[in-house]
């Protein structure tokens, strides 16, 4: 590959990490052609973008990103495809509900919410990560939920004193 390719594909990789704020580095190289196309058309339903990469040309990506990425070093070995999304635990339940009875794609290491997860045993913990949506979600039930009960309590209370003068009345 020409210096003037390399460049413009270590740009190209550098705009798509910008891009997006998490992204998971993978190993799919033994997948045969059915999975990766199967695999493939999963990430464009989960509006995941996949990419494979070469380790060397993704480092300098890095690098022109700025920021120190340098954990991420361990696991740029081998055959590495990423992972981009907007959603932090999307990749990481594609990756799991994909490898049920398989033993890939593996996980090789994450950067998800600014944060560094190297290896296959952070999967778990990666998939329980929530979304922004989805904690701001808990928030707002969070806060209803006292001002419901009050509501529903002085509602019922002011059907029981209804209630009670209603038969005062009555008597």
């Amino acid at each position: 590959m020409k210096k003037e390719d390399k460049s413009t594909v270590i740009g190209q990789i550098a705009a798509t990490i910008g891009e997006y704020p998490h992204f998971y580095l993978t190993d799919i190289a033994t997948l045969n052609a059915s999975d990766t196309s199967s695999i493939r058309r999963e990430c464009f339903k989960g509006n995941i973008k996949l990419v494979v990469v070469k380790n060397t040309l993704f480092k300098k990506a890095l690098e022109q990103v700025g920021g120190d990425f340098s954990q991420l070093d361990v696991a740029l070995k081998g055959n590495t495809a990423v992972m981009f999304s907007d959603n932090a635990n999307a990749p990481a339940k594609l990756i799991k509900s994909f490898s049920k009875g398989k033993d890939f794609p593996k996980l090789k290491a994450a950067y998800v919410q600014e944060g560094f997860y190297i290896g296959e045993e952070n999967l778990n913990i990666l998939i329980s990560i929530k979304s922004k949506k989805e904690l701001i979600g808990d928030v707002i039930a969070l806060l209803q939920s006292p001002v419901k009960n009050v509501i529903s309590a002085l509602s019922s209370g002011g059907q029981t004193i209804h209630g009670v003068l209603k038969t005062l009345i009555d008597r």
